[in-house]
């Protein structure tokens, strides 16, 4: 009895109808159509990474890469510039992840405990912060009065505190840290910070992960406040290493050049291309291989931290 109860459950979950092949169909074809327009831009840049930068530009590189070389990245890599780049990158990031790790988690702990005095006003003026800012040149002003201009200090600490990030994990704790734990470490003479690091952040794996992620990559991708507040070249990141390519393959030539010179212009702007593509994929390389390794983390740490609670 039990064999012909599972054969027929088993029979029942194998029946679909034509209108649930219909929809499965076409949900499978949207997807496959919006990973192929999400993923072909990618694999063109790694592609023309590898390829004659004639080829590339004469929209040859469709597929397949052209002509194999890898002067691009050998270019890359022996660049002193770049790589002190990809350095403060690497440095930049490691160090305002920590800092942003140390104020977001005891912040977003605090603020889901119940028995934390004035929480619903602190939140109140911490969210009031996501829609008012001072604005540019007030930041700037702030930064350079507190002597931060040229510093690390001035990437990591002013935005050391998301607020969107803050909220995520505050619901996360108060969703996974029931109050009956809180209770019984407290018998045990459990202080609220020794329960902190000892029970809440073993327990928070999952949003642990997933803030290291999204705050990894908004340090990794830092533009626009390297270009604001740090002016020294040796300390800059490696997306500027690269707006400097970019801007390299703008320049203007003189319109009568011998032979020779013409030549020489074209062959560097060939390298210039080659590396243009390389340094993209090694500026976008350490996302790619952390990405994969936080995933998992993604449903429990992002979907109950914003939906819960």
């Amino acid at each position: 009895m039990a064999f012909l109860s599972v054969r027929r459950r088993k029979g029942l979950t194998e029946r679909r109808s034509f209108g649930d092949k219909i929809f499965d169909a076409v949900n499978f074809g949207i997807l496959t159509v919006v990973f192929i327009l999400v993923a072909y831009p990618l694999y063109f840049i790694i592609i023309s990474s590898v390829s004659e930068p004639v080829a590339v530009a004469g929209g040859r590189v469709i597929f397949f890469p052209i002509g194999l070389t890898l002067d691009g990245y050998k270019k890359v890599f022996g660049n002193p510039d770049v790589m002190r780049g990809f350095m403060n990158s690497v440095y930049y990031t490691v160090l305002g992840v920590a800092i942003n790790l140390a104020v977001t988690l005891p912040t977003a702990y605090a603020l889901s405990r119940n028995d934390f005095y004035g929480r619903k006003a602190i939140s109140i003026f911490y969210i009031i912060t996501m829609f008012v800012s001072g604005g540019l040149i007030p930041t700037y002003l702030v930064i350079r009065s507190l002597k931060m201009l040229d510093t690390v200090w001035a990437l990591v600490i002013p935005g050391a505190l998301s607020v969107y990030n803050m909220m995520v994990a505050r619901t996360f704790f108060k969703s996974n840290i029931p109050n009956e734990l809180l209770d019984a470490a407290r018998i045990d003479g459990c202080s609220n910070t020794m329960f902190f690091f000892r029970i809440v952040l073993p327990l928070s794996s999952a949003i642990i992960a997933i803030l290291v992620l999204w705050y990894g990559v908004g340090h990794w991708n830092s533009y626009f406040s390297a270009l604001l507040y740090i002016g020294r070249r040796e300390q800059q990141t490696l997306q500027l290493e690269l707006r400097y390519i970019l801007l390299l393959n703008t320049q203007t030539y003189q319109a009568a050049m011998s032979a020779e010179e013409v030549a020489e212009r074209d062959r560097l702007e060939a390298l210039k291309e080659m590396m243009k593509y390389s340094l993209i994929i090694v500026s976008s390389l350490p996302v790619l291989i952390l990405y994969p390794f936080i995933q998992k983390h993604f449903v429990k740490g992002v979907i109950v931290g914003s939906l819960k609670g």
